[in-house]
């Protein structure tokens, strides 16, 4: 297959870029000689690239699409942020923005709108989740070059013009801005006359301050005991995590330590404040999604036997970025460290330098022992392991890639058109309505490869001239197979992937809100929350070797 002018341009950049990237680091002091020697090659080839390349070359571009496919290698979460990456990062951990108040998801040639925030200019305009913006003040996004999603922004009140997909009909709109503030703590309740619950979906800068917040308005309401939902919640701010453990154990106490071969980035975090409350019985969901500062506050907890901890596996995530500052506005965001819990453990589940064939990370699976204060026995390598797994909580990565390829996505957006509910006590998933989604999945196509399929991919591709129509037969019916094992797979994993879709359904026909009032009535994860909160010494019995 013929190269394109993007391909042959990128490998010609992504090896020279390397010494660019790692100027400043502690390893130039031992490798000056071939950190110049890179920088010499870098600057000569891409000087003379842009000289004597055949067509106009825009080395801005070129730049930008050979540091991110170098940093592809490693994990990732080491990235590099452009001027307008730099400002939506500040955003995401801010929790302030002005705009339409709506979550989005950019395309090539489109933007999808992912959620429409209750009571903002998006959600007052009519825009809807799975709606298909495909020009923004005129400009047509299927030949935009950039981030469109940054278009939607801007000053408070002012105004953008939209045009857009809905269920294959095209239509406009005119979208105020507003600030828009992005909670931390979207809802918290009484889920029963002595429970609290309060569901904290980031870590932002509003965080700690928001679940304090909170914790003592459910306590003055009659909270006897607490369930901290962080199921879904990607992470953020170590610093919030931190502040969010010292609501729960006393000023002094060690949560966190990083490790890393920059001297300076070896530290230990301790609380730093005087708790909240230390007695109350605490109970802390987490899934497959939560990762990063929620495995910092659910780990903590755990080890300190502070928590039970309830639901499924968290990701895995146990590394550590920073952003580091370099010249115009752009800024590397990278690894730094390694965090460790009280116990000493590190979580991280994969390992980002060594892959298999198909070059994916290789999952852990020699987990080491660890003890928690009490002495209870608790796992590194794989995320944080509940004390109690509950079976609509856990996810896989073939659930993972439900999500991540817009199937669950696409039969939310068609259900929500075909089935109107209008009040929440009269919402129902049906099985019925599961089999619809199946066949739907099975028409929509899985796109998610095993390390197996990768490699049946590899070998189908590198296949010489003796290939045969036989062997060429071979690869459709294992390929097909494959399919079809895949379809059987959305039987064996039905509660969690119902989960899944009843969420993002009720989202759409209640709002945030709606989830979560359903959620305390329904949710099995929450029920069984509230059950071990309730019966004291199955709780004790829990923290206790």
């Amino acid at each position: 297959m013929k190269a394109t002018k993007k391909q042959i341009l990128k490998r010609s950049l992504v090896v020279a870029t390397v010494a660019v990237l790692w100027v400043g680091n502690t390893s130039f002091a031992n490798n000056f000689f071939e950190i110049a020697k890179q920088i010499e090659i870098f600057t000569t080839l891409f000087k003379e690239l842009n000289m004597n390349y055949v067509d106009d070359t825009n080395p801005g571009d070129l730049m930008d699409t050979a540091i991110k496919s170098m940093l592809e290698d490693l994990d990732p979460y080491t990235t590099f942020l452009n001027e307008q990456d730099v400002e939506a990062y500040k955003i995401n951990n801010s929790g302030e923005y002005s705009g339409i108040g709506a979550s989005v998801r950019s395309y090539a040639d489109k933007v999808v709108i992912v959620e429409a925030y209750q009571g903002y200019p998006a959600d007052q305009a009519g825009l809807k989740a799975g709606d298909e913006i495909i020009s923004i003040d005129g400009t047509d996004l299927s030949g935009f070059e950039g981030n469109a999603s940054e278009l939607l922004k801007g000053a408070r009140n002012t105004e953008v013009e939209l045009i857009y997909k809905r269920q294959d009909k095209q239509m406009t709109a005119a979208v105020g801005r507003a600030n828009v503030e992005v909670d931390a703590v979207p809802f918290y309740a009484l889920a029963d006359d002595k429970t609290g619950y309060i569901a904290l979906t980031r870590f932002n800068r509003k965080a700690s301050a928001q679940t304090k917040e909170a914790l003592i308005d459910l306590k003055a309401e009659g909270a006897e005991r607490i369930v901290l939902d962080l199921r879904g919640n990607p992470g953020g701010l170590l610093s919030e995590a931190i502040e969010i453990v010292n609501l729960f154990v006393p000023k002094g106490e060690l949560i966190v330590t990083t490790r890393s071969k920059v001297k300076k980035f070896n530290r230990e975090y301790r609380t730093k404040n005087k708790a909240v409350d230390t007695e109350i019985p605490l109970a802390i969901l987490v899934d497959g999604r939560s990762a990063s500062a929620s495995e910092i506050v659910s780990g903590g907890l755990q080890d300190l036997d502070r928590a039970v901890i309830l639901g499924g596996r968290s990701f895995g995530k146990g590394l550590v970025q920073r952003p580091l500052r370099l010249t115009y506005g752009t800024q590397l965001k990278v690894t730094i460290s390694r965090y460790y819990t009280p116990s000493g453990r590190c979580i991280q589940a994969l390992d980002y330098w060594n892959r298999d064939e198909g070059g994916n990370a290789v999952r852990n699976s020699n987990y080491q022992n660890f003890t928690t204060r009490s002495g209870r026995t608790v796992q590194d390598g794989g995320g944080v392991l509940p004390e109690i797994l509950v079976a609509e909580a856990q996810t896989n990565d073939f659930i993972r890639s439900l999500q991540g390829n817009e199937v669950l996505f696409n039969f939310a957006t068609d259900f929500y058109y075909k089935n109107p509910f209008k009040e929440l006590g009269d919402f129902r998933f049906t099985p019925q309505d599961y089999q619809t989604f199946k066949n739907f999945a099975k028409k929509e196509g899985i796109q998610f490869n095993t390390p197996t399929e990768a490699l049946l991919k590899k070998a189908r591709e590198s296949k010489n001239d003796l290939a045969s129509s036989d062997i060429e037969a071979g690869f459709d019916e294992l390929e097909k197979r494959f399919q079809q094992e895949k379809l059987k797979a959305l039987d064996t994993y039905q509660v969690p992937i119902q989960k899944y879709i009843e969420e993002e359904l009720l989202k759409r026909y209640f709002y945030r809100k709606g989830l979560y009032t359903h959620y305390l009535k329904e949710d099995k994860v929450i029920q069984e929350a509230i059950s071990v909160l309730g019966n004291s010494n199955r709780y004790q019995q829990l923290l206790r070797p």
